[in-house]
């Protein structure tokens, strides 16, 4: 059962739902519009191995937007930081970018109970499509949990506030230390 936007306002006001920053316009029916931040990771290697860290570069959105280009795969995030607790969160691209050929996050849109964080966003597009930070790019709904359960507790992505690469390596073996393989072409101030 989806929550109305009546009652996504009660749970704001119980804290059971946070949206930070929350703007009552964004308020839909049923949902509530999420924004993209200002900066993307895109994957270097030819081939992404799931066994392994993967190499990835940061780009920022500018003012005048950015170009995605097709048969690239475009990690970002929201702007908001969510937190939801007795309740699912699930996030769906919005449909007017879907018109455009834009998709966000066909395979990460069941979120955790108890998930609080920031969420990461898989893009992709059919065609040229130029985006801009800042738009309103997908919907956060909340469904009702029936049956007894627990909060979401991992550390693979729980509270995060930047945009997370896949860590699924760490499933095949490799341990929490090892990092993704920033690279920082030109930038001597990143490490």
């Amino acid at each position: 059962m989806l929550l109305s936007c009546d009652e996504i306002r009660r749970r704001l006001e119980d804290g059971e739902i946070q949206i930070d920053p929350f703007d009552s316009d964004r308020l839909n029916p049923n949902s509530y519009n999420l924004a993209l931040h200002d900066e993307l990771l895109v994957y270097e290697e030819i081939v992404l191995d799931a066994a392994v860290p993967n190499r990835y570069r940061r780009l920022t959105i500018p003012d005048e937007g950015l170009t995605l280009q097709p048969n690239v795969l475009y990690l970002g995030r929201t702007c908001e930081y969510t937190e939801t607790h007795r309740l699912v969160p699930m996030i769906q691209g919005r449909s007017s970018l879907g018109r455009l050929g834009l998709f966000i996050n066909p395979g990460g849109s069941l979120g955790e109970v108890g998930y609080c964080g920031t969420w990461t966003l898989e893009m992709h597009c059919v065609q040229p499509v130029r985006i801009y930070r800042g738009m309103q790019v997908c919907q956060i709904y909340y469904q009702q949990l029936f049956g007894e359960g627990s909060d979401y507790c991992s550390d693979k992505y729980q509270h995060s506030r930047d945009i997370q690469p896949s860590l699924l390596y760490r499933e095949f073996g490799c341990g929490v230390d090892d990092s993704q393989l920033e690279l920082n072409f030109g930038d001597s101030t990143r490490e």
